[in-house]
C-alpha cells in the first residue's frame, strides 16, 4: 500500500516515538477506525421512528458499547455518532414511519468481539428482537463476527467485528 506524503509523516513519527508494541497497537487500532470513517461511503443516515423516546433509549445502549453516543437531541430528533464529531445517524419522529422491507439492514462496525456481544445485550435488554446471535459468520469472511437483531419499530441491524 502506498501512503500519502502525511501517511509517510506519521509512520516515521510512530516508528520513532518509543511507544512499545502494545502502544502501538493501541494506536494503529484508533487511526485505523479514524481511516475507515474517512472512507465512508455514506455521510450520515437517517429514519423516522413512530416513539422517538423509545428510541433513544434503545439507541444510547445499544450503540454505546460500539463507541457511539448521542451527540445532540431536540423534542423531535436525536443524533448519533463517535463523542466529539457529528452524527452518522439520526433519528426523526415520524408517527406514520414503517421501517424498510427485507433486503435492507443496518450494519455497524464493531471494535472488537465483545463490543458485538454487549451490542447484542443491549439491544435485547431495550426491546430488540434477537434475529442471529453474536458469533463468527465463516459463509461472510473468515473473522466475519457478528450478531443480526431488529429494533424496537422493526429496523434490521447488525454489529460486525471483522479483525479476529
Amino acid at each position: 500500500m502506498k501512503l500519502s506524503a502525511r501517511g509517510e509523516e506519521v509512520l516515521a513519527a510512530v516508528n520513532d516515538s518509543g511507544l512499545s508494541v502494545e502502544e502501538k497497537a493501541v494506536l494503529a487500532r484508533a487511526l485505523q477506525k479514524s481511516v475507515a470513517r474517512a472512507g465512508l461511503l455514506l455521510g450520515h443516515l437517517s429514519f423516522g421512528v413512530r416513539d422517538l423516546a423509545r428510541a433513544i433509549a434503545f439507541y444510547d445502549a445499544a450503540l454505546a458499547p460500539l463507541g457511539y453516543t448521542r451527540v445532540w437531541s431536540s423534542e423531535r430528533s436525536a443524533g448519533y455518532g463517535p463523542e466529539g464529531e457529528g452524527d452518522t445517524l439520526a433519528l426523526f419522529l415520524r408517527p406514520e414511519a414503517t421501517p424498510p422491507g427485507d433486503g435492507f439492514h443496518l450494519a455497524f462496525n464493531a471494535p472488537s468481539r465483545e463490543a458485538v456481544d454487549a451490542f447484542h445485550a443491549a439491544c435485547l435488554k431495550h426491546g430488540g428482537k434477537d434475529q442471529g446471535a453474536p458469533g463468527l459468520r465463516p459463509h461472510y469472511g473468515d473473522t466475519y463476527y457478528a450478531c443480526f437483531v431488529t429494533d424496537p419499530e422493526g429496523h434490521k441491524l447488525e454489529a460486525v467485528h471483522q479483525l479476529g
